[in-house]
């Protein structure tokens, strides 16, 4: 159990300590992951940014995810092909979908980083982290985005997955650093004694806090 994300990120900067060296850089996925990532940055003496990820639902199942597009120069769109087949929808739909989701990243990042540029991964050591990973769609899509750009090395740094979740993402990266893989593992808040909704505001004043954005 933690008590908040922070005290989560705090106990996963203990168990990364040993990339310090590599001058990693740690990239939040918001709005949870930012709490998490503040004190990975900060132990790690690492550079902090977001890595803006928009789901594409399927049509009249927008909990189905049929991919997902992540910021970047360009943008990377990742599609999950057993789902485009059983839900039979057009090839182009997930494209379509993907360029209606680019405004959305453009003013979120705006709102969260105050239009600060997006940090490149391209040769560093990416440490993706998130408060928790439940089917592990998006961290998936994150990672495949983050090689696709060139990333060097990708650790992934969660508190808490399922352990079939969590074996399967061990496959998509470097190296998975995941404090607990409970059996029974219902949802991610489950396991935080604290585990409320971020306002934007407290994403914006957390990254500002960090050196990230306008204070930067």
């Amino acid at each position: 159990m933690f008590r908040n994300r922070e005290d989560a990120g705090q106990r996963l900067a203990t168990r990364l300590l040993e990339w310090r060296a590599a001058r990693p850089v740690v990239f939040a996925l918001p709005r949870g992951g930012v709490p998490v990532a503040c004190p990975i940055a900060a132990a790690l003496e690492a550079p902090l940014d977001l890595l803006l990820v928009r789901k594409i639902g399927a049509p009249g199942q927008p909990e189905l995810a049929l991919g997902a597009v992540v910021e970047g120069e360009p943008p990377q769109t990742v599609v999950n092909e057993e789902a485009i087949r059983m839900c039979g929808v057009p090839a182009d739909f997930v494209t379509a979908q993907a360029a209606r989701e680019l405004p959305e990243i453009a003013r979120r990042r705006r709102l969260w980083l105050h239009g600060r540029p997006a940090i490149p991964p391209y040769g560093c050591t990416a440490i993706l982290v998130d408060d928790g990973i439940a089917t592990g769609a998006t961290v998936r899509a994150a990672l495949l985005a983050l090689q696709r750009a060139g990333a060097a090395r990708r650790i992934l740094a969660a508190p808490v997955a399922p352990p079939d979740v969590a074996d399967r993402l061990r496959q998509e990266c470097d190296e998975a650093v995941i404090l607990a893989e409970p059996f029974h593992f219902g949802s991610v808040g489950a396991f935080y004694e604290d585990f409320r909704q971020l306002e934007d505001a407290e994403v914006t004043a957390l990254l500002d806090a960090a050196g990230v954005g306008r204070s930067r």
